[in-house]
Parts: C-alpha cells; structure tokens; sequence
C-alpha cells in the first residue's frame, strides 16, 4: 500500500523549527511512519520551474493538508496573497483533507492578513491550537490517527467495541438475543420485552457501530461466530498421565457462541472428572460429589473467556490432566490486578466490558472481583488445594488440583453425609442399559451431557431445572436443552404430562426397556 503524502503549509521562515519537527516525528513514529511521507517545500533541488508553479503542484499531489498558520502573513505576490493562503485556497478547492494549527502567540503581534485568513478558515473547519512542537506533535498525531481509523486502517476502538465490519445483521440469531433478554429478565429484572426487536435490542446493549453489530454482538449472539474472529474458539483436552501427549485421548474444538463455549466446556470437564453418585436416603434428589466443586470448574472458564484477549490469535485452552485441571487464556492481568491481588478482596478489572456486562445480565458471571475468592472458598471447604493463578508468559493460568485418590475412596465408600455410594464405572454402574439400546448415538459417548442426563432422569423424573442441578450447572444451559431434545427425539426420554408440553409440572423420566418374563 502506499504511503499517503503530507504538505506542510506554513510561513517557512516563521515555522522553519516546527516543518522538519514535523517530519522527523511522523518519519520517526512506528506506525504513522508506515502510512504518512512528508514534503516539505525547502527540500526539493534547483529547478528551471516558477515557484508559485511547484507548491501549488505539490498541494495538488497531496493527499493531507497540514496548514501551521502563525503571527506572520509572508510574502506576498503582484495581487497581495502569500503562497500560505494560495495552498490552502488550493487545498480547500482540490477537495483535500485538510488540518489546521494554529500557534498561540500574542494577538496584537498578528498581521491583519494573517487574521482574516485565519477567520476565512475558520468559517470552513475547525483547528487546533499548539504552543510548542511537542504539543503540535501531539495534536497533529491524534488527527492523524483519527484519519486511518475512519478509514479503517487503524483501530482505537476496544476489540469488543469495534464494528463487525463483514458481519449485517443477517448474521446475528434472533432466537439467541431472545434467549438472552429472557433470561437477563429473569436473573437480572432486565428492562427490555422478551419481543424487542434485534435491532433496538442490539443498540440498548451498545453491540451496533456504524450500521454493523460489534465483535462482542457476534460473539454472544452470532449465528457462526468464528466466520469472523476465528481465533475465538474453546479447545478443550483429556490427558490420562501429567503431560501434554500426543496422540490427544480426547480432544474437543467448540466454535460457538461465548455462551455455550462456557457451557460445553464445564460439561467436558466434569464429564471425566471422578464423581459419586449417593442415594436418596437425606432427600428426594439423588446426591452427585464431583471431585472438584462444578462452581470452581465454570468459574475458571467463564473467566478465561471474559477477561482472554481477543485481538490475540490464541484460544482459550482448557486442559484435563490425572493430577490438575488447567485453564489457559490469552491476556495479561489489567493494572492493578495481580495474581496475588486474586487472593485478596479486590474490585473487578474488566479487559472487555461489554461482554461481562453480557455474562452478568446472564448471570454467568458477578461484578464485583469475587469470583477467584469463591474458588478458593470452595475448595478450602472441601479440603483441596487452593487455586493458583499464574501469569505465563502472555497467557493467564488457573490450575486446579484434583484430589488424590484417597479422598475419592472416601467419596464412593460414603463419605457424603446419608448417602451410598456407587463407582460409576463397574458391572453394576449405572450407566448401561441406555448405552446397549438401538437409539443411542455413537457421539453420545460415556460421560456426554446426553449420558449423564440419561443417568439422572433414571433414579425419578426430573424437570429441567433439576436436571440441570444434577449436571452440577447453574441454570439450563443451551447444551443441556440440546440433550434433552436429542433425547426426546430418540425416545430415551419422555414427557411426563404428553398432552401438556409447556406444563409448569412438566418432568421428563428415562424410557426404559421392557424387562421379559
């Protein structure tokens, strides 16, 4: 691409210090330096041309306009005019981009002609006042920056905040806004109607610029969110031993909406997480231990995907090993947070505020810095270790520690109050019978959300809310609703009103085989 060429007008005499200041800082800066030349006037070689002849030619091959208007007029030709006035006359003629800086001095000192220029451009821009050439530096950058950012070549924008530029409104699901505002009403006594339209719901939430949704818009609500910000994907991985080795026993890549990359992802790791499954002797609701609390495993991936930097082209990595659950986003900690500040009462830093004003209407996430203190509340309560927070390198690091192995013999020989408990992996587990039936889907593996709902509906019938509290989730999650219609659709599951689908008694019981004679 090439470089956008700047003219300097000015008395050169009067401005001789500020035209080559000019110069060496654009020429000296990294990124102006990559979109901006400078002609300055006094740098061209003896030519047999008029001199009248050569600036205004100069005006003419521009691209910006810079005028450093002052105290003096300048020379003036047969008619009266200084070249001064002829560029910009010329400038304001050729339809140029024109910047105008104004020297503070003392007015009574200023010449007449000098005066009425100024009040001429006046009428036609605005300009800028300088007194020195490091405060004309400064003006002129910001102008400067504000040119390649209307054109698209520079962002100032947050990441967040910027214009999906490829993306029309086409692009955003309605049935996730919907979704959104509805459950934003219900957790958060949200303003708007279940019904706004996506338009007037998008500006509300400050997600449409310049006739685009946002980067944060199509990310909680896009139809193919990675069409756009490919590098905004949750890779999530099981490893059997301490290391990372290949070939990865299960690996799995969600490209979706932030929303559901936090859902999908905390059921892959409770999903091989060691857990125990109690009975029903303390309540009507079977009791399910996992090994490290659910609260503290979405708290770590909803935070990664708050606080990840999204202009990085790393993922959010969450990583299941035999001794540790780790949680890797891309980002550094904002001013003043450290990883020692988590430790302590401290207030929320956001990275991105649109997305976790989002997430908090959503009630995934507070906003008031507690999430890392209820980490580490939990799992003290439960007798594990603390979390740790790392900053590596350019990725931010939670770690969980799972338990070793006496604590979950403690867990499955009963050690949660009332219960008795079950391994979930020999003959008598409880996950067998749906596995063996004709419906089940191949991608509806061991521990899948389709499996562990399957496991929970065949102790009694369950509503969706309490399904989702034996998944160990805050609410219904969009993956869970997804198994419970696939498992509707393949006759695993059933209503238990059938006539009444939207009955507030409403409960969905597991389909079992009919036992023979």
């Amino acid at each position: 691409m090439a470089k956008a060429s700047i003219f300097i007008s000015s008395v050169q005499k009067e401005f001789a210090a500020e035209r080559r200041a000019i110069r060496e800082f654009i020429e000296g800066d990294a990124v102006l330096g990559r979109f901006f030349d400078v002609f300055l006037f006094e740098d061209l070689p003896a030519a047999d041309r008029r001199v009248d002849e050569v600036y205004l030619a100069g005006v003419d091959r521009c691209d910006v306009y810079v005028g450093l208007f002052g105290l003096s007029y300048g020379f003036e030709d047969a008619e009266g005019v200084s070249p001064t006035e002829r560029e910009f006359d010329r400038a304001t003629l050729k339809g140029k981009s024109r910047l105008l800086f104004v020297k503070v001095g003392d007015e009574t000192q200023r010449r007449p002609k000098m005066a009425a220029l100024l009040g001429k451009a006046g009428l036609q821009m605005v300009w800028r006042r300088f007194a020195d050439t490091t405060e004309l530096a400064r003006e002129l950058s910001r102008s400067l920056a504000d040119r390649l950012e209307e054109r698209g070549l520079l962002q100032n924008r947050a990441f967040e905040d910027r214009p999906c530029v490829d993306a029309l409104e086409a692009d955003v699901e309605p049935a996730l806004v919907a979704a959104f505002v509805r459950r934003a009403r219900d957790e958060r006594q949200f303003a708007l109607a279940e019904n706004t339209p996506v338009t007037e719901a998008l500006e509300h939430l400050h997600f449409r610029r310049d006739g685009h949704p946002t980067q944060a818009a199509m990310l909680l609500f896009g139809r193919d969110p990675q069409r756009f910000m490919p590098a905004a994907e949750m890779r999530c991985m099981h490893f059997h031993g301490t290391e990372v080795e290949r070939p990865v026993p299960l690996y799995r890549i969600f490209k979706s909406t932030l929303f559901d990359q936090v859902d999908r992802a905390a059921d892959f790791v409770l999903s091989v997480l060691n857990r125990s499954v109690g009975t029903r002797a303390v309540s009507t609701q079977v009791p399910v231990v996992y090994e490290l609390p659910p609260d503290v495993v979405r708290e770590a991936i909803v935070n990664a995907v708050a606080h990840r930097d999204y202009a990085s082209a790393a993922a959010v990595q969450v990583s299941v090993f035999a001794d540790r659950v780790e949680v890797r986003n891309p980002g550094h900690l904002l001013p003043p947070l450290t990883p020692a500040r988590l430790r302590e009462p401290h207030g929320s830093v956001a990275r991105n505020p649109r997305i976790c004003e989002a997430l908090f209407l959503a009630h995934y996430i507070e906003k008031f810095g507690t999430g890392t203190l209820m980490m580490i509340r939990l799992c003290r309560s439960r007798g594990l270790p603390e979390p740790v927070f790392e900053q590596q390198g350019d990725e931010f690091v939670v770690t969980l520690r799972r338990p070793k192995s006496a604590l979950m013999d403690g867990l499955a020989s009963g050690a949660v109050a009332g219960s008795e408990s079950r391994p979930e992996s020999g003959p008598e587990s409880r996950a067998e019978w749906w596995r063996g039936r004709p419906e089940w889907r191949p991608e509806w593996g061991p521990e899948s959300v389709q499996d562990r709902v399957m496991a929970a509906a065949q102790e009694r019938p369950l509503s969706r809310a309490d399904l989702a509290a034996a998944l160990g989730h805050k609410g219904v999650s969009g993956a869970l609703r997804r198994a419970i219609t696939d498992l509707m659709q393949h006759r695993l599951l059933a209503y238990t009103v059938p006539d009444k689908p939207g009955s507030r008694m409403q409960r969905y019981r597991a389909v079992q085989p009919e036992k023979g004679p």
